[in-house]
């Protein structure tokens, strides 16, 4: 029996990756607390309308590191598919495919957009280019000139995070556009045609039973391995008792109190702050009002077909729409059950409490369809029902400043004896799912017994660093 006992909050792949490593390997017993039914948190999905829909779009992509696809691959089986990417952008009132495809610039790019690109790559080279500053705005201005930034980047970035380029941190630019430059764009291009591919290039990987079969996966082995797993259950407070950490948990059946060796959090780092017990001190308290999250409304809308259209996956940068991205998801498993039904999932970002947040899902359901309308892709027919599902998180939200309070937090963190906050919660990053597993497998390789490499955990840190979302 493994000597360790640990605490993970929050059900993620973060977590339940953790949670299935420990176990696996005999290293510790593992208890995960998820607040909610189901496993795989933003990462998740559900059953709704005889379907199984995800919190959004996922995919798992290619770029995911071999260890771990191997063991997806042995976890999910035959019900990991390998599929082509079919998505587009409305650009300038035109659907460009997406990933970005040669004849498909040449043949349906908008000419201005074409031409005002094509300048500014050249004055790029030129002397007096511009200084690549320390805003979102000045990185992207920079590298990729004023029109690819105007046209789609500025107004999409306003959307996702909800201020002005101008006040979000360069971070977020170098973070979350993988095509931060015209070479990176160029290879992009170049990466769709044949011969100049590269390996797992214009394809992803997608579970059979949506993206949360990934997490439900890890979750039922890690169980029979003999971690215990904790559902619709929530921690109300954490406390430090000599050597033993406390976390205080509650249920519908009652409370509980969990005593571990090592605690690792994958929710928000502020919840964790305003959880412990004593307090943290008041710089730290300080420091998690300092620091915030995009709220996403994710809105499903059913329609009595079988099919809305080919594309897996659609975005909407402009501001001529209210949502950022509009996903299938029968097309992203190649479903054709249910006949004569399908469901729209759009994207809203927001804030908590705003206008968006408090409009009804019937008056959501109309927004959608009057967004795709204004697109030039109407809903064939009236849509059969409208639901939403609201995440509080979404993104972190990286405004010019951020690193200063962020980093009270993460020395707060990193302070503690015997815990460790990781995962795009926990760590305020922006990451895809791969990334968030290789957290979780870099935290337990630093686990020895009841005791926790802490040089060994800074060095995956800086890893963890240079990891960049992929489209």
């Amino acid at each position: 029996m493994a000597d360790a006992r640990v605490v993970i909050l929050g059900g993620g792949p973060a977590g339940v990756g953790a949670a299935w490593q420990l176990a696996r390997q005999k290293k510790a017993h593992a208890i995960l607390v998820e607040r909610g039914a189901t496993f795989g948190g933003n990462s998740g999905s559900f059953e709704a309308v005889g379907q199984r829909l995800d919190y959004g779009s996922h995919r798992l992509h290619p770029a995911t590191e071999a260890h771990i696809m191997a063991d997806i691959r042995a976890l999910l089986g035959p019900d990991l598919l390998d599929r082509p990417r079919h998505g587009r952008i409305r650009l300038l009132g035109k659907w460009i495919h997406f990933p970005l495809k040669p004849v498909d610039l040449l043949l349906e790019l908008d000419k201005s957009f074409a031409f005002g690109s094509l300048k500014d790559a050249i004055a790029k080279k030129l002397p007096g280019a511009p200084a690549e500053g320390d805003t979102f705005a000045s990185v992207l201005r920079a590298n990729l000139g004023p029109t690819i930034c105007d046209h789609f980047y500025f107004p999409y970035a306003v959307k996702l995070w909800g201020h002005p380029p101008e006040k979000l941190s360069g971070i977020q630019a170098r973070r979350r556009v993988s095509a931060g430059n015209f070479g990176k764009l160029v290879k992009k291009v170049l990466g769709a045609v044949p011969g100049m591919k590269k390996p797992g290039a214009g394809r992803f990987f997608y579970p059979r039973r949506g993206f949360g079969q990934i997490s439900e996966a890890y979750a039922a082995d890690a169980a029979k391995h003999g971690a215990e797993l904790l559902t619709d259950t929530t921690m109300t407070r954490v406390e430090r008792v000599g050597d033993t950490w406390r976390v205080h948990v509650s249920k519908n059946d009652g409370v509980r109190v969990l005593e571990c060796d090592q605690l690792w959090s994958t929710i928000p780092i502020t919840l964790l702050a305003r959880a412990l017990q004593p307090a943290p001190p008041a710089e730290v308290l300080s420091a998690t009002e300092k620091i915030g999250y995009r709220a996403m409304i994710l809105i499903y809308v059913q329609l009595p077909v079988d099919q809305f259209t080919e594309y897996d996956a659609h975005y909407f940068p402009g501001a001529d729409t209210r949502i950022t991205r509009l996903s299938e998801p029968k097309n992203y498993a190649a479903l054709t059950e249910p006949k004569s039904s399908t469901v729209l999932c759009a994207e809203l970002p927001c804030e908590v409490g705003d206008r968006f947040w408090k409009m009804s899902d019937a008056e959501l359901g109309e927004l959608v369809v009057e967004d795709l309308a204004r697109s030039g892709i109407p809903v064939p027919k009236a849509p059969t029902a409208a639901f939403t599902r609201r995440l509080g998180q979404a993104y972190p939200v990286y405004l010019n400043g951020y690193e200063q309070p962020f980093q009270v937090l993460d020395r707060w963190a990193e302070s503690l004896p015997n815990a460790i906050s990781y995962g795009r919660q926990g760590l305020f990053a922006h990451d895809n799912t791969h990334h968030a597993l290789f957290m979780a497998y870099s935290a337990v390789e630093c686990l020895n017994g009841k005791s926790f490499d802490r040089a060994k955990w800074a060095e995956f840190k800086k890893v963890f660093a240079t990891h960049v979302v992929e489209d």
